[in-house]
């Protein structure tokens, strides 16, 4: 996948990483989807929450 540098501004100011770094170091790998993981369960409980306030 080639990236662009609107997705390598948006992993820098998101987790302080550029892509260079991210594919070669296992460690920023990790911390990285280790972030985006509890986001996105955090997202998901949000939108649950909102789903069932929606369907009372």
């Amino acid at each position: 996948m080639n990236y662009t540098s609107e997705m390598e501004k948006a992993m820098h100011q998101t987790h302080g990483v550029n892509f260079a770094e991210y594919s070669r170091k296992l460690s920023h790998r990790i911390k990285v989807e280790k972030a985006r993981e509890k986001s996105h369960k955090q997202s998901m409980k949000v939108y649950n929450e909102i789903e069932r306030l929606a369907h009372r």
